[in-house]
């Protein structure tokens, strides 16, 4: 069976850095320049942005990590808090990073970029947030509550249910339906969902629905980007707006025809050069 994700190339540099907060991180750099931490969102390891290390690294060091939950990186038992996991971003950011830096993610990803601009903004340059909300409601909360009583139940999902599952709620039609695009997409999410642990996704997924940062966003100094996908089921351009609309100096940014996750395997290469335009407006 195919990897869930590509692999980094030989340029890149692996390391271990531990936190304060006892967490102990893979994590993995390459290119030069600028730096941009790319935090992964659930489930996902450093390698969910492989495609767009690739398609920056000429102009920017990119860094990523595995977080609390998934990969290699090792942390104290659950539960956590979306303000636990910012805490771990902002040691690698530290460790690595001489001045401020831009922090960008999605969807759990974009959670903890609010999170770590909120509240280590001397550390923050600029946020970019992806796919995100200040709080999530509605539809997107029953789905994920529904998810963790499912697995607090001890009920594991037959392994051909879980690409269509999951891939539903991270791709739009046009992408599901190319048979180039599924064949990669059916093969990838069977491995990352088959082999993952249900206590890691609950913990995960459960701090997600745990943060609410509604009251702090506007206090929060950091310039913010935020980055939302037309065809994205799972944070829905108006879950991402209200994000916009609360940080004090923001810009919102509407992807017509992506997905919550169309940065992997779809259109890595539109992603990539809107987070250019972004990184390249806001150093004039």
């Amino acid at each position: 069976m195919k990897s869930a994700y590509p692999s980094f190339p030989s340029t890149a540099k692996t390391q271990t850095i531990t936190a304060p907060t006892g967490v102990t991180m893979r994590v993995v750099e390459d290119g030069a320049g600028p730096a941009v931490l790319m935090i992964p969102g659930g489930d996902s390891p450093a390698e969910a942005y492989v495609q767009l290390f690739a398609r920056l690294r000429d102009d920017y060091r990119c860094i990523s990590y595995d977080p609390r939950g998934v990969g290699e990186t090792t942390a104290p038992p659950g539960p956590w808090t979306i303000e636990d996991m910012a805490a771990d971003a902002a040691a690698i950011l530290r460790e690595l990073c001489d001045e401020s830096a831009v922090v960008t993610g999605l969807s759990m990803g974009g959670l903890l970029t609010q999170a770590v601009a909120i509240d280590f903004p001397d550390l923050v340059r600029l946020a970019i947030p992806m796919g995100t909300a200040a709080y999530i409601d509605g539809f997107t909360r029953d789905w994920m509550q529904a998810e963790i009583n499912l697995r607090r139940a001890g009920i594991t999902l037959p392994a051909d249910f879980l690409a269509p599952h999951y891939a539903a709620f991270a791709y739009p039609a046009k992408a599901l339906h190319d048979p180039s695009i599924w064949a990669e997409v059916k093969a990838a999410y069977t491995q990352r969902f088959g082999g993952r642990e249900p206590q890691d996704l609950i913990d995960q997924w459960q701090a997600c629905l745990d943060y609410d940062c509604r009251d702090r966003l506007p206090n929060c100094p950091v310039p913010f980007h935020v980055v939302s996908f037309s065809e994205d089921v799972q944070t829905a351009p108006a879950m991402c707006k209200v994000v916009a609309n609360l940080a004090p100096d923001s810009t919102f940014h509407e992807i017509l025809g992506l997905g919550h996750v169309s940065l992997n395997r779809h259109r890595p290469g539109v992603v990539a050069e809107k987070l250019r335009e972004i990184l390249r407006s806001s150093e004039r």
